[in-house]
């Protein structure tokens, strides 16, 4: 039976007048799923940020081989990935069904856009699950019951929550929700965080998303190095650390380590 809570909750309508961070990412990344607002604060921040689509497909990669190792390594066949956005190249089920068909992935998300898109997150591996919840991550205890419909939460999870956490701007809100989170999976499991950060850009990280906000953009927030480490308390850290997207174990070059963006990032498991 519903709870109050879920039966009352309803999506957020479409607005194209106003830029959505999904959609704006999905610029970035090269897509058209995106409208002249979405454009035009895309181009907004990369002329205070150059490196902003570097970035973008840094944050893209990362997710690549993060699934990779927890697949083949880590041996995870469950995914929970909040905020996963508009469906592009290598979505998770994607990369985990291509190493184990079995995979089961449940994508929430809460932008209209990307519900209109959810039959292309729909299409997995047969052999495995794919599907699709409606939901804010403002409210863990509705995703929780609703992806425990696919997943078996007394079975290690990957809890993915990349480009997701920043649009939550108060400190003790977002350590809630993923305490919340992380709390209702099993020993095992192992928590993903992608994150805005300042370290790289400094000030005109702050200055692009206060532009971004003005002009009715999603609330975002930068978070340093130190506070994203502070998500992970009480799970095991995995090297190298929390480190830049592009720098995750990420194949080394000829030239050295490939250059910092602003999307940071970390992958801990929980004991």
């Amino acid at each position: 039976m519903s709870t109050p809570r879920e039966s009352d909750w309803q999506p957020a309508e479409l607005d194209a007048g106003r830029p959505h961070s999904a959609r704006i990412w999905n610029y970035w990344l090269g897509g058209k799923d995106n409208y002249p607002a979405d454009r035009e604060a895309g181009d907004m921040v990369e002329q205070l940020i150059p490196g902003i689509v570097d970035s973008a497909r840094a944050d893209r990669a990362f997710l690549g081989r993060c699934v990779q190792y927890l697949v083949a390594e880590a041996g995870i066949r469950q995914f929970l990935d909040i905020g996963t956005g508009l469906p592009t190249a290598d979505n998770t089920h994607e990369v985990a069904q291509r190493i184990a068909p079995e995979s089961r992935v449940v994508y929430v998300d809460n932008d209209p856009l990307v519900l209109v898109h959810a039959r292309a997150l729909l299409v997995g591996d047969p052999e495995g699950a794919t599907d699709y919840i409606d939901a804010d991550l403002r409210d863990p205890r509705h995703i929780l019951r609703a992806a425990a419909e696919t997943l078996d939460l007394t079975r290690p999870v990957a809890l993915m929550l990349l480009g997701i956490l920043h649009h939550i701007t108060d400190d003790e809100e977002a350590a809630k929700v993923v305490r919340e989170l992380v709390d209702a999976i099993p020993p095992g499991s192992h928590l993903v965080i992608a994150h805005a950060t300042a370290e790289v850009h400094g000030e005109a990280m702050h200055e692009a998303m206060r532009q971004f906000m003005e002009r009715g953009g999603t609330p975002i927030v930068a978070r340093d190095r130190d506070h994203l480490t502070s998500f992970f308390d009480g799970l095991e850290l995995l090297e190298p650390g929390v480190v830049s997207c592009s720098r995750w174990r990420s194949e080394r070059t000829p030239w050295g380590e490939s250059p910092e963006v602003s999307q940071f990032c970390g992958v801990a498991r929980k004991p």
